[in-house]
């Protein structure tokens, strides 16, 4: 039964009606700070703390609740029924105490505080919570009677419960422990990562951005039990980042189509197709499969760009995954609609073409929101541990200031090819070869994965056929010999853009220049391996 709550919040979303459905229900609240003055702004009757502990808050509120009446009132033990035992009821008397039931507190916003720009590091380390962690740690110890809630999100839950019988389900306990002590375990992770790198910079007085500190801690919750991983004799499941940027796949929801569940390889090959129509202003849309680019393509409408991108090969996009740029409208839907198509993911879709998309039985529908600029690490799973980097930021800009090695340099057309394949081929696996279509923004072959590039080259020049003659040549790492572009050349490529970098440069230079085409060194490789 619920008879008295602690309530001690820094993210005071939804807690005014929570509070004051508590205290309709004749539940004694206890506060503090900034919570206590929220709830008597609202007359909510509410007892302060320091009235409850008799001892006033001390040291500007450093110490407010780490008191024995406060934890001996959370973690005072329960017998059978909920109440508490006779030998803790006799320690709680003797100290003046009362038991308390529930336990609703979330923590100092350390980390929004450490993304301020030019915080210091005083202000930063005022942000580390102790008396919150405390009682959420104690609350969460003590489930077997108390209650601890640390998500505004689950104040309906559990407030339906108490309003149903008084109290709160031990099942319903038990999971909030769960995610109180993930909560706690999360806020720490933080902590150490910016104690950890400000330890290695003793004579910085701000707090700032350290990319790879010491110490980083992943805090994930499952979104979901998958029905299999890559193989149907693996096991699965889809975790969350708790930090997740808005934008993100993992933040993104269902939104309609089939009934069938989001697969292992469904949510990689989503999450590959949103990272290259990440890269395009314009409108655009790919078709992925096996995390790969098969089809791409940026027109003036979605819908063209659509149809562009999936006649780069028509072949492999049966059953691939699509992408969009935009909110997805009914045109788009349509043509859509005229393929299997595993799953399309984008910022939204219009209700008319969610209604016509979601006709399909077996097509996932997966809406983002808007897109943030993309920051953060990339984490890469090795035997034992991980290897960590930067996310690699767009190639914009890189064709245009890049160094014209040949003789001729790039047609005006060639030039925005070959800043559209560019983009395309950093999201190809290695060794990539892209081709793009020399009249418009479309791709027309690609070659993924190969361990020689010259292989890659002539998989693309299949993949393309006839489209090969005028096309432009995206490659992710330098030629290392002139065969490659040879085999290129002999397809009908007229420009390619490559990294440059390799000790036969000149050689792959010269076979250019004999042939007549165009080539741009940009000094910049983007392998994904």
């Amino acid at each position: 039964m619920i008879r008295r709550a602690l309530i001690s919040v820094s993210d005071k979303t939804g807690v005014i009606p929570f509070a004051r459905a508590l205290a309709a229900r004749d539940i004694e609240l206890l506060s503090t700070g900034g919570t206590l003055a929220a709830l008597a702004a609202e007359d909510i009757p509410t007892r302060a703390v320091e009235d409850y502990t008799g001892s006033p808050e001390v040291m500007d509120g450093r110490v407010k609740t780490l008191h024995p009446r406060v934890h001996g009132g959370i973690l005072a033990r329960g017998d059978d029924d909920g109440a508490v035992t006779t030998a803790d009821q006799a320690d709680l008397e003797r100290l003046g105490g009362q038991p308390i039931d529930l336990v609703v507190c979330n923590l100092y916003p350390f980390e929004q505080t450490v993304a301020k720009e030019g915080a210091s590091t005083e202000e930063v380390v005022e942000q580390i919570d102790i008396g919150g962690p405390s009682m959420v740690r104690s609350a969460a110890k003590n489930h077997g009677r108390v209650t601890v809630v640390c998500d505004p999100a689950d104040y309906p839950t559990v407030l339906a419960e108490i309003e149903e019988d008084g109290s709160v389900a031990l099942g319903t306990r038990k999971r909030l422990a769960a995610k109180a002590f993930a909560h706690t375990a999360a806020y720490d992770g933080v902590i150490a990562a910016y104690l950890s790198a400000e330890a290695e910079r003793p004579d910085a007085d701000t707090a700032a951005e350290t990319r790879f500190p010491p110490y980083v801690t992943l805090a994930l919750e499952r979104v979901a039990t998958l029905r299999y991983g890559e193989n149907p004799h693996q096991r699965g499941a889809w975790y969350r980042d708790r930090r997740a940027a808005l934008g993100s796949l993992a933040l993104a929801s269902e939104v309609g189509g089939g009934k069938k569940e989001l697969s292992f390889n469904n949510l990689v090959d989503l999450d590959a197709a949103l990272e290259v129509v990440r890269e395009f202003d314009r409108p655009a849309a790919a078709v992925i499969k096996h995390t790969n680019p098969c089809g791409l393509a940026v027109a003036e409408d979605l819908a063209e760009a659509y149809r562009q991108a999936r006649e780069g090969d028509p072949l492999s996009a049966f059953g691939g995954i699509v992408a969009l740029n935009r909110t997805c409208d009914l045109a788009t839907a349509e043509v859509i609609a005229e393929t299997f198509i595993e799953g399309v993911v984008a910022p939204g879709f219009d209700d008319d073409a969610l209604a016509r998309l979601s006709r399909k039985k077996k097509l996932r529908l997966v809406a983002t929101g808007p897109w943030p600029p993309r920051t953060g690490l990339m984490f890469k799973r090795i035997g034992g541990g991980f290897v960590l980097q930067d996310v690699d930021g767009n190639a914009a800009g890189e064709v245009e200031a890049a160094q014209v090695a040949t003789k001729r340099p790039p047609t005006e057309q060639e030039l925005r090819s070959l800043i559209f394949c560019w983009k395309v081929c950093k999201h190809v696996k290695s060794n990539a070869i892209v081709l793009c279509s020399g009249e418009r923004e479309q791709i027309v072959g690609v070659g993924a994965g190969q361990m020689s590039r010259v292989q890659s080259v002539h998989i693309a020049c299949d993949k393309a056929g006839d489209r090969a003659q005028g096309s432009v040549l995206a490659s992710d790492a330098f030629f290392p010999f002139p065969d490659g572009v040879e085999a290129a050349v002999e397809k009908g490529v007229t420009a390619v853009v490559q990294p440059g970098g390799s000790v036969k440069d000149a050689e792959v230079i010269t076979a250019a220049d004999a042939a007549g085409i165009a080539m741009v060194l940009t000094g910049a490789r983007h392998f994904r391996h």
